[in-house]
């Protein structure tokens, strides 16, 4: 039977004990400061005496937010900044995420609290034989340099901090070096550049109109190219010592 599984906040009375709840579908989790007996007992001062209460429902899960004034975030750890939020009174948001972390603003604090999702199900094999297949949304080719560049602006928030800040022309160039030898600003700009116009950021050269200047345009292509997993953590090898193939 699937469940939830939920971690609370390490706390200095906790955090060694392995402390988890297990929900079944159907089953609900009230967790605040102050919760009936079976509930998720938060112990601190910022935090609402019936702060929220989660719900399973197969292979996902509901988040209620039973504060008055605070609105809760639902990350995606995995998922590079990918979050929710959960205003003040809603009830029943559902969450989409395999993992996830709930964090609470606590008076200056974050307290953060882990739920566990079963593996998701996906559709496997093609839409369909008949016809014409679908053109792809966006054409990349993982085995280009431009794909390496792409990846090396990525690889800080695919890292596991979401807001970190984008590397520099200098660290992007350091970080080709392994299976680009040859990288330098550059050519690394002129990958960039060639990425804007080949992800439709900006117009190509040929376009009569030049169009307004595009500002911002590494956080662009990395807000672009992890909204819609362009690049995964996975792709990340292509950033290491080539095996007897370079990149093109």
């Amino acid at each position: 039977m699937y469940s939830i599984i939920v971690v609370p906040p390490p706390t200095t009375e906790d955090e060694d004990t392995g402390t988890q709840y297990r929900l079944a579908p159907g089953e609900r989790l009230v967790f605040g400061r102050s919760v009936p007996g079976g509930g998720l007992r938060i112990g601190h001062d910022g935090v609402s005496r019936r702060a929220g209460e989660i719900a399973a429902h197969g292979t996902f899960w509901t988040l209620s937010n039973l504060s008055a004034h605070q609105t809760y975030v639902v990350e995606n750890p995995e998922g590079a900044g990918e979050h929710i939020k959960v205003a003040p009174g809603r009830l029943d948001a559902p969450v989409p995420f395999e993992f996830s972390r709930i964090v609470l603003p606590a008076a200056g604090d974050l307290l953060p609290v882990e739920v566990w999702a079963p593996r998701h199900d996906y559709l496997r094999g093609e839409d369909g034989t008949d016809g014409e297949p679908t053109a792809p949304a966006f054409s990349v080719d993982r085995t280009k340099r431009y794909f390496a560049v792409l990846a090396a602006l990525c690889e800080p928030r695919l890292r596991g901090a979401p807001h970190a800040p984008l590397p520099t022309m200098d660290q992007v160039v350091e970080r080709l070096r392994p299976a680009w030898p040859a990288a330098s600003r550059t050519s690394v700009q002129w990958n960039i550049d060639y990425l804007a116009v080949k992800l439709r950021l900006k117009p190509g050269p040929e376009t009569a109109e030049p169009g307004p200047r595009l500002n911002g345009k590494k956080e662009s292509l990395v807000s672009l190219a992890l909204r819609f997993d362009l690049v995964r953590e996975d792709d990340l090898v292509v950033l290491a010592a080539p095996s007897g193939r370079a990149l093109r």
